[in-house]
């Protein structure tokens, strides 16, 4: 879950003091899934919050697929490394060489991912601009369309980097994980049997994903 550890590294730099900006989602929930109100009581408010820099977060988390949260961290904090201010751009992802790329211990393949992400941002297959205005699905189809960025990635980036209320990853293995934990499962739920649990959560299963996400670290 890339984009699960990039809104805990968020955490750590916005302290303590983000506010609970969705109290009436968890009131919908909690009054919806008692399994919810329980994690939501152990866990406390949720601190979901959009991210302004989707191009950065788009490379972080094509950087970390299929590696650990430990190495993905240092290999995208080698390619923040490369920017002015730390801040990866379209443009100056573009004009970067490959051997460049290649020395902060990206692979070949994530590079010209990279690569091609950046020139989708610039060749307009990417619109930052549209992005408010366009549906789940239409930003979904966008996102694909770029070499390395799946559905998963781009359902990530709907909830962690847009903050869409109603995004429901089913194909996400811990979401599967909590699913099964918590709800008392003695397999690993099929989509459709999360989405069928997932049902009186609407429109709020971003926060109630968010939230089994983080019940993951829950002891007992």
């Amino acid at each position: 879950m890339a984009l699960l550890r990039t809104d805990r590294r968020g955490d750590r730099r916005r302290g303590r003091s983000a506010h609970d900006n969705h109290a009436p989602a968890c009131r919908h929930l909690a009054t919806r899934d008692p399994v919810l109100r329980g994690l939501i009581a152990r866990i406390g408010p949720c601190r979901l919050t959009p991210r302004r820099h989707h191009f950065a977060t788009l490379c972080d988390s094509i950087i970390a697929q299929q590696l650990s949260t430990r190495v993905a961290e240092v290999i995208f904090d080698r390619f923040a490394g490369l920017y002015p201010q730390r801040r990866p751009t379209p443009q100056a992802v573009v004009q970067t060489p490959l051997p460049r790329l290649h020395s902060v211990g990206l692979s070949g393949q994530k590079a010209r991912y990279l690569k091609d992400l950046a020139a989708g941002f610039l060749d307009g297959r990417i619109r930052p601009s549209r992005l408010p205005r366009q549906s789940n699905e239409e930003i979904i189809e966008a996102l694909v369309s770029i070499h390395g960025v799946g559905r998963w990635t781009a359902e990530m980036f709907l909830i962690f980097s847009l903050n869409r209320s109603d995004v429901l990853p089913v194909d996400d293995l811990g979401i599967k994980k909590a699913i099964q934990r918590w709800y008392g499962l003695r397999a690993l739920p099929s989509p459709a049997k999360i989405r069928a649990i997932g049902s009186p959560w609407h429109p709020y299963e971003s926060i109630a994903s968010w939230y089994l996400w983080r019940s993951l670290h829950l002891q007992g």
